[in-house]
């Protein structure tokens, strides 16, 4: 097939139209054209006045190819080479035990189901809920305040991911085809198949809660065994290599090779491993707040006044470096989303944003985030960052008084507790106050995010306005640790496989899914299962 690039259509447009496209760019008839792919699909908004879709196509036609492409004279059009995803084979050395996945996120989750589909039937422990009862307690949470520790935003089947944008764009680039191999699971699964293709792709959390079960009792039906409501509280280690597993403090499981998919909100988890002597170092990251706009004023600015009916509800990604040094930009934009309590313990609280796949709320919200690092935390050590962000969630709890603490954007640079929305209310999952949020942050956190939110403003009309809504706190943006894993993807004891983003090693749901492929390849390349 021709692969063509820069295929220009309308906003309003149908599948004949790209046809005819496509056509008139390789100089053919469009009746020569015998079957058509759309590989990629995105907006090129950077004349509101002429928006459009740009699509690459994959086209048969009944010409030959070569010279079809020698006639296009410079239009960007090749052979089209696919590089399918290949799992490894099967390793030499005998693996008497199932391998086990701690942790039930995408890194787990994908990782559990390579296994599972090439035989290796691994043994799954996640100490939340499985999804549709975890919807459940958090549904709970947001209407009554009260929290399970055990099953929440954070911690269940799909992670923190399953209550979020269901965003599956990454920068990874991975030449393999994982990328493309994880997106065609979860259309698979259920999920929409214009992700296979889509630029910005998502699924929205609606619609993920759904997927993640379908790949959960596929691995199932694969030959994995999954239990939920169990948590790793031990491992037994010999000769510097792992044995064993014990799950609630009682069931003992032998293990020759565990993958550690925890998640990045697993503290208890990163403390009994910094307990074991597993090597592990504190890692940057980034704190802030959601910050909410009305999405007709994201989408003005994106898209001008064009017809909405033909267009996306439209996101942002923005960046800027401070005169204070540190860095601050948008991060897990939901548009047309909510602002959700994500807590996941006892008097402490953290933000996150989550959009359904129709994206259709009044409002968009952002993270606006600012850099920060080990120099910043209290202490030192590997654990250094879970005690900073543990300190900023038990102020925003106390400003909220257990709510999500809010604050109009002019009050907040006045330095004065709110006391009612602007022309806007916010949306939001979980109960809210007026607060003043001057002080959570350290003071240079404080005047770099003020400084970033000004800039934002020269880029988005409108968005320092004096009534956007500020909510507290985001801390949960990544891991603050990083555990070390050698070029065989195990630590310092030998048999564990660090993995995703609790690991330090993935920021999002593909590039954790892509993580968890990695690793089971990893495990799968050097055993061959004798169980």
């Amino acid at each position: 097939m021709i692969r063509l690039s820069q295929v220009k259509v309308p906003l309003q447009h149908h599948d004949d139209d790209i046809r005819k496209k496509c056509a008139k760019l390789l100089r053919i008839a469009p009746t020569d054209i015998e079957a058509m792919r759309i590989v990629k699909k995105s907006i090129d908004a950077r004349k509101k006045q002429e928006i459009s879709y740009v699509y690459t196509v994959d086209v048969k036609v009944k010409q030959n190819e070569t010279k079809v492409i020698a006639h296009t004279k410079g239009q960007s059009a090749t052979i089209a080479v696919d590089h399918p995803y290949r799992f490894p084979e099967k390793g030499s050395e005998p693996l008497a035990k199932r391998p086990v996945v701690i942790g039930l996120g995408p890194a787990g989750l994908f990782a559990a189901y390579a296994l599972a589909r090439h035989g290796y039937s691994p043994l799954v422990f996640e100490r939340g809920q499985c999804v549709e009862e975890r919807t459940k307690d958090v549904l709970r949470f947001w209407e009554s305040g009260v929290l399970d520790p055990g099953s929440n935003v954070q911690f269940g089947e799909g992670g923190a991911g399953a209550f979020s944008d269901g965003k599956l764009n990454t920068l990874v680039k991975d030449p393999l085809g994982r990328n493309r191999r994880v997106l065609e699971l979860f259309v698979e699964a259920g999920a929409p198949s214009e992700i296979l293709y889509d630029g910005k792709p998502h699924i929205g959390t609606d619609i993920l809660v759904s997927v993640v079960a379908n790949l959960r009792k596929e691995i199932i039906r694969l030959g994995g065994e999954i239990h939920f409501e169990s948590e790793v509280t031990d491992f037994e280690t010999a000769d510097g290599k792992i044995v064993s597993v014990t799950v609630n403090g009682v069931e003992r499981y032998p293990a020759d090779a565990v993958i550690f998919a925890i998640g990045h909100s697993a503290r208890d988890t990163f403390a009994l491993l910094e307990q074991k002597q597993l090597v592990m170092e504190a890692k940057a990251f980034a704190v802030g707040f959601r910050v909410e706009h009305p999405q007709s004023m994201i989408n003005h600015a994106q898209y001008g006044d064009a017809d909405m009916r033909y267009l996306p509800t439209a996101p942002y990604k923005l960046t800027a470096q401070t005169p204070v040094g540190r860095g601050v930009y948008s991060f897990c934009m939901c548009p047309g989303g909510f602002v959700v309590n994500a807590s996941s313990e006892e008097n402490r609280l953290a933000v996150n944003g989550m959009s359904y796949y129709k994206r259709d709320s009044a409002n968009a919200n952002s993270a606006i985030i600012v850099s920060v690092t080990p120099a910043d935390y209290p202490g030192s050590g590997a654990l250094a960052g879970v005690a900073f962000q543990r300190e900023l969630e038990e102020k925003a709890y106390r400003l909220g008084k257990g709510g999500i603490p809010q604050q109009l954007f002019g009050d907040y640079k006045e330095n004065r507790a709110s006391d009612a929305y602007g022309a806007f209310e916010s949306c939001t999952k979980g109960r809210t106050t007026f607060a003043n949020l001057r002080g959570l942050l350290k003071d240079e956190m404080e005047q770099a995010f003020l400084s970033g939110m000004e800039r934002f403003g020269q880029k988005i009309r409108g968005f320092d306005r004096a009534d956007a809504i500020l909510s507290g706190v985001e801390s949960r943006t990544s891991s603050p640790v990083r555990i070390t894993r050698d070029e065989l993807f195990e630590s310092n004891i030998k048999g564990i496989y660090p993995c995703g983003e609790g690991a330090g090693y993935a920021g999002g749901i593909m590039s954790a899914a892509m993580d968890g492929l990695k690793v089971a390849e990893a495990i799968a390349g050097r055993y061959d299962p004798k169980f």
